[in-house]
C-alpha cells in the first residue's frame, strides 16, 4: 500500500471512532484517561530507550541544544506526561453542555449544545510530549485524532502512542480513535491535509515553516498561528518600575516563545526616563537592543532597527525599541507590524487602557500584565492543544471548549410549519 491508501485508511478508523466515541460518557473517558497515565508510568524503561534513539540522530544531524531539550524524555518529563493525563480526566467535560436554551411562541424548545468537532489532525515538530497531550485533549472531547510528529522524534511518538493505545484499550478506548503516523515521510503531511470528509480540521504546532507549509497544502480547515510579534506599549501614564518588571519579565522569563515580547514600544514623555534604566536592566541579561533613532539618542551603542526589524519573531535575546508620540501611534504600529497574538499596554489611564483594549485587533491584549500569560494553563483552562490567531472559530489559547462545535436540538409536539 501507498501513503495514500494508508493515510486513508487511517482516516476511515479515525471517523469510526469518531462516532462511536460520541456514545461514550464521561466517567468512561476519564478512566481511559487515568488508565493511559498508568501505563505511561509503567513504561519509562521503552519510552526512555526509544528517546536515546531520537536524541543521537539528533545530535548527529546536529540539532540546536534547544531542540534537543524539547526533544529529551528524562523520567521527570515522562511522570509529567502522566500527571497531564490525569488532570485532563479531572476536568469538566464540555461535551453535551447546553450553551443557551429558548422557547419559540409556537411552543418549540431549542438547545444550542456542545458536540465534538469529530476527527482532529496534528501536525507538530520536535517536542513527543504533544503526543500525549493532543491525544489526551482530543479524548475528552470525544474527537478521534491522528498524529503526525517530526521525524526528529519517531521513535518517542511511537513507544508514547503505544502506552497510551495499550493502556486505554482495557478501558474501552475505540479502535483507531488515537493513530500516529507511522511514516515520516512529508508526503503523509500533505495527505492528511486533504482528507475531506474524513478529517474535519487540521491543528498544526510548530515554526512557521511548518504552519505555512500545512496551510498551503490544506483542503481542510486549518486553525494556526504564524508566530508571535508580541508588543509591550508603555503610556506616559505608566508607573514605569511596574513597566520595567513586566517589560523585562515578557522578555527575558523565556524569550524562545510565541508569548514572549520582541517589539517594546514607549511613549516620547517617558523616553528620556525610562529608556536608560530600561536599557541597562536588558544589557545586563544580555538582551541585543535594536531601536529607532529617538531610542538610539537615549541608548548609546544601540543597534540601528531596519523596516524587517518591527514585523521579526526573534525567539531570542534581541528586542527592537521604537518611541512614539502618542497611544494612537502605538496602536497603529501593533496593528500594521504585529501578528494578531498577544500585545500589553503598561498605562494608568483608564481612557489610554480602554482605547487600546478596543483597538488591538490581537487574540489576546493585556493591560498592566506580562504577554508570558497567553496559555491555556495560565487562563485556567487546565490544558491547551494550541494557540490561534485566526478569528473562525477559535482565538487565542485553545482549550477543550476550542475543540468542539455545537449543533441545535429542537424539542417539538407536533408542531408543523403553517
Amino acid at each position: 500500500m501507498g501513503i495514500r491508501s494508508d493515510m486513508l485508511a487511517m482516516g476511515d478508523r479515525a471517523v469510526a471512532a469518531s462516532r462511536e466515541l460520541v456514545t461514550v460518557g464521561t466517567k468512561k473517558k476519564s478512566a481511559i484517561l487515568r488508565a493511559m497515565a498508568d501505563e505511561l508510568r509503567k513504561s519509562h524503561g521503552p519510552i526512555e530507550a526509544a528517546n536515546q534513539k531520537d536524541l543521537e540522530a539528533g545530535e548527529k544531524i546536529r540539532l540546536s541544544s534547544s531542540l534537543l531539550d524539547r526533544l529529551e524524555l528524562t523520567s521527570g518529563r515522562i511522570d509529567a506526561m502522566a500527571d497531564g493525563l490525569d488532570e485532563v480526566a479531572r476536568l469538566a467535560d464540555p461535551v453535551g453542555e447546553i450553551i443557551s436554551e429558548w422557547v419559540r411562541p409556537n411552543g418549540l424548545k431549542i438547545d444550542k449544545v456542545r458536540v465534538p468537532i469529530g476527527v482532529i489532525g496534528i501536525i507538530y515538530e520536535s517536542r513527543p510530549n504533544v503526543t500525549a497531550d493532543a491525544a489526551a485533549l482530543c479524548l475528552k472531547t470525544s474527537n478521534a485524532v491522528i498524529l503526525r510528529g517530526g521525524k526528529e522524534a519517531i521513535h518517542s511518538n511511537r513507544a508514547i502512542a503505544t502506552a497510551m493505545t495499550t493502556g486505554g484499550r482495557d478501558k474501552g478506548l475505540p479502535d483507531g480513535a488515537i493513530q500516529l503516523v507511522q511514516t515520516t515521510s512529508r508526503d503523509a503531511v500533505r495527505e492528511l491535509c486533504r482528507m475531506v470528509g474524513r478529517v474535519d480540521m487540521i491543528i498544526p504546532r510548530g515554526g512557521e515553516g511548518l504552519i505555512k507549509a500545512v496551510s498551503e497544502q490544506a483542503l481542510v480547515p486549518v486553525v494556526k498561528h504564524y508566530k508571535g510579534v508580541c508588543h509591550t506599549y508603555v503610556d506616559q501614564s505608566a508607573n514605569l518600575e511596574q513597566a520595567m518588571n513586566i517589560s523585562m519579565n515578557a522578555k527575558t522569563q523565556r524569550p524562545g516563545v510565541c508569548n514572549a515580547m520582541e517589539t517594546l514600544l514607549v511613549h516620547e514623555a517617558v523616553a528620556a526616563e525610562f529608556l536608560p534604566e530600561i536599557g541597562k536592566r536588558l544589557e545586563s541579561a544580555g538582551v541585543e537592543i535594536r531601536g529607532d533613532a529617538t531610542t538610539r539618542l537615549h541608548l548609546e551603542g544601540v543597534k540601528a532597527a531596519t523596516e524587517k526589524d518591527w514585523s521579526e519573531e526573534y525567539l531570542d535575546l534581541i528586542l527592537s525599541i521604537r518611541v512614539v508620540s502618542s497611544a494612537r501611534e502605538a496602536i497603529d504600529h501593533i496593528n500594521n507590524y504585529g501578528s494578531h497574538h498577544s500585545d500589553a499596554i503598561i498605562a494608568e489611564s483608564d481612557a489610554v487602557q480602554n482605547q487600546f483594549l478596543k483597538e488591538v485587533d490581537s487574540a489576546t491584549v493585556y493591560v498592566n500584565a506580562s504577554t508570558r500569560f497567553t496559555d491555556g494553563n495560565e487562563f485556567g483552562m487546565g490544558a491547551e492543544i494550541g494557540i490561534s490567531t485566526d478569528k473562525l472559530h477559535a482565538r487565542g489559547p485553545m482549550g477543550l471548549e476550542e475543540l468542539t462545535t455545537y449543533k441545535y436540538v429542537i424539542f417539538g409536539k407536533g408542531q408543523i410549519k403553517e
